[in-house]
Parts: C-alpha cells; sequence; structure tokens
C-alpha cells in the first residue's frame, strides 16, 4: 500500500480523520521545548541548551533538545543492541529472562518516572538509563574479572561504555558523565538525573533478578527478606512502586537524590539476599569461571594477531601481536561481542570444549 493522497499530502489510511486540531506552525520545536524546560524544570534540573557541550560541535537539531538526540542515539547504536544478547544473571536467558537490553529498558522506565515526579529532564535521564551498561561485556560481570588484566586501572564497564562503547556517537558531557559514573563505586554522577538513574539501576536489578531467579527455581519467593516482604510486598510491581514512591517523596520533601532511611534498609536487605541466593551460589561462581576462561582466552587469541580483528578504519592492520595497543583493541574487540558469539568463537577458533563453556550455552554443546 502506498497511502492514499488528498490535499497534496498522504495518510496511512482512506479513512483516516485524526488530527491534533492546532493552528498551522504552532508546534513545539526545539528551541520552544527548552524554553518550557526553563520554565517548568525543577531549579536544579538540568537544562539542554542548542547542539548540546559535546567534544565535536554540532549544529542544534531543529525539533529534538540535545539530551533528546542523544536518547535517540543509543537507542538506535550497535552497542545498545547487543545488550539483548549479553548477560543479566543468565547466560543465554530463555524467552523469559532478562538481558541486558530489557534491564536497561526496565532502568529507564523506574528512572523516568522518578525523574518526570520531581521535575527533573527526562529526555537526559532516559538517555542515561538506557546507556548505562552498553559497556559490559559477554557474561555479566564475569567479564570484568577477565578483561580487568590487559587493562591499566582494571576493566570497568561504566566508563568503558562511555568511553569506548558509545565514544563514536559523540554524546553530551552530562550524557557520558551519568554513563560513566552510575555504578556506586564510582563518583556521584554531575547531575541529579544520572543519580536518580544510579538508584533505578539498583532498584529495578535486585527486583527483576529475584523474579527470574524465582520463575526458574534458584531460589523460592520464602527467600525474600522479611523486611523487604513487610516493607515493599512480594511482588515485583509492588517492590518497585514502594521504592520509587520512597524515593519521590524523600527528593521533594529534601531536594537531594535520596531514599528514607527505612526504605534504603530494605534496598540494601534485598540485594544482600540476592547475592547469597543468587549471585554467589556455587553455579553462578562457576559459569563465572568459565566465562572468565573463555573471554581471557579470545584476548590472548587476538591480542597475538591483530590482524584477525576488523579494521574500522583506525588502522589496526599496521599493529604488531602482543603490543599494548594490540591487547587493547583485543578487549575492545571482546567486551563487545554477545554471549552467544563469544563462546561461539572460542569453539570455531579455539577448540574450545563445548562441555567446558558456561552452562547456560546449551545451544553451543555438542549432541
Amino acid at each position: 500500500m502506498a497511502g492514499h493522497g488528498a490535499d497534496g499530502v498522504t495518510t496511512a489510511h482512506r479513512d483516516s480523520r485524526a488530527g491534533t486540531g492546532t493552528a498551522p506552525g504552532t508546534g513545539l520545536d526545539r528551541r520552544a521545548r527548552e524554553e518550557l524546560e526553563a520554565a517548568q524544570l525543577a531549579p536544579g534540573a538540568t537544562r539542554a541548551t542548542g547542539g548540546g557541550h559535546r567534544a565535536r560541535e554540532e549544529a542544534p537539531d531543529p525539533w529534538r533538545t540535545s539530551f533528546e538526540r542523544d536518547r535517540d542515539r543509543i537507542l538506535h547504536s550497535t552497542a545498545f543492541r547487543r545488550l539483548a544478547g549479553k548477560t543479566q544473571v543468565f547466560v543465554f536467558p530463555d524467552d523469559h529472562q532478562r538481558t541486558r537490553l530489557t534491564h536497561a529498558l526496565e532502568v529507564a522506565q523506574v528512572a523516568r518516572g522518578i525523574a518526570r515526579a520531581c521535575r527533573l529532564n527526562v529526555a537526559l535521564t532516559e538517555a542515561i538509563a538506557l546507556g548505562h551498561d552498553c559497556g559490559h561485556g559477554p557474561g555479566g560481570h564475569a567479564s570484568e574479572d577477565a578483561l580487568s588484566p590487559y587493562c591499566d586501572g582494571g576493566f570497568d564497564h561504566a566508563p568503558w561504555g562511555a568511553d569506548v562503547s558509545l565514544a563514536g556517537l559523540n554524546l553530551c558531557a552530562e550524557t557520558l558523565d551519568g554513563i560513566r559514573n552510575h555504578s556506586w563505586s564510582r563518583p556521584a554522577p554531575a547531575t541529579p538525573e544520572g543519580e536518580v538513574v544510579s538508584w533505578a539501576d539498583r532498584i529495578a536489578y535486585v527486583c527483576h533478578d529475584f523474579e527470574d531467579a524465582v520463575a526458574c527455581g534458584i531460589v523460592t519467593a520464602e527467600a525474600l527478606p522479611a523486611l523487604v516482604r513487610d516493607r515493599c510486598g512480594d511482588r515485583r510491581s509492588q517492590q518497585l512502586g514502594t521504592f520509587i514512591d520512597a524515593m519521590v517523596t524523600a527528593v521533594l520533601r529534601t531536594g537531594r537524590i535520596a531514599m528514607d532511611d527505612q526504605t534504603a534498609e530494605a534496598l540494601a536487605a534485598f540485594r544482600t539476599a540476592n547475592y547469597e541466593h543468587i549471585y554467589l551460589r556455587p553455579s553462578s561462581v562457576a559459569q563465572g569461571r568459565a566465562v572468565v576462561a573463555v573471554l581471557q582466552a579470545l584476548v590472548e587469541h587476538f591480542g597475538d594477531r591483530p590482524h584477525l580483528l576488523p579494521d574500522p578504519g583506525e588502522g589496526r592492520g599496521d599493529l604488531r601481536g602482543g603490543e599494548p595497543e594490540a591487547v587493547r583493541a583485543a578487549v575492545a574487540y571482546v567486551a563487545g561481542m554477545t554471549d552467544r558469539f563469544a563462546f561461539g568463537q572460542a569453539v570455531a577458533l579455539l577448540g574450545w570444549d563445548p562441555e567446558k563453556l558456561p552452562a547456560g550455552v546449551g545451544l553451543l554443546r555438542r549432541p
């Protein structure tokens, strides 16, 4: 179907009657949206300005603010799409378990709800939330243990995402700062929107990781600490609602990006229980060791043979095996892999025994 023409325009449906009811020329362009932000956002919220504070100056978009543009770039990026194939908790998750991509979407939903209620910049919040885990390697947090020996200061997915995985997008400084510093072990983000994402990340993963673990039989609902059950309920929707409400209430009462002590204590107890029953259970630890072995073998392989690396126009053909530049290029390549591709490469290129792959990688095992 080519659509239906009338009055010099084309509509999708022959009987289309939908319209905005506005006078011609009264839409919200970028300047109008920036003016709305200036008038409606909280005094401490981050305002979008023109083309944004970028490493490489860009002309402003006629319709989108600089942070809306960042959000869209991340959403369409290769690094974001690859999150669909990267571990959240379970390697090779089944159809109903979270991946890094669905986790990022859930973090964005939690963060958006908090930011909107607190009159913060929703577009900046979404951009940070969608991009916050783009630096993760395959196999979950075990990839950080695997890749750290090859990086000065270790491999941390947060700054790696901002400085390597998403570097080509020329994102705004505020967006990169929020991504770089979303982890609680990092310095505080420079914007309130970045701090909201730091909380939203933890809120989202403690709730959905536990739900996934219950659904697949790793734990039972009774493993939920009494403190969490009494304050937040035993369903994910109740828990998310409690944590979000607690944050919004605390922010509006104090002006700080924070949570009241009692609910924060429940969140901490929830996270501790997840570590005890899910993340540090023997099979998870064994899975992590297998991930480390595979990824380090791949880095060694490509670090010694940089001519096998894809050349993105950065002159990798001139790299010599074993040199620091070659090893860093190998780390960047391996870190960008999905679970399936990384473990498939280990089998195909290294002759890796499929029986020694992480337990979740059933599709690569011999029949």
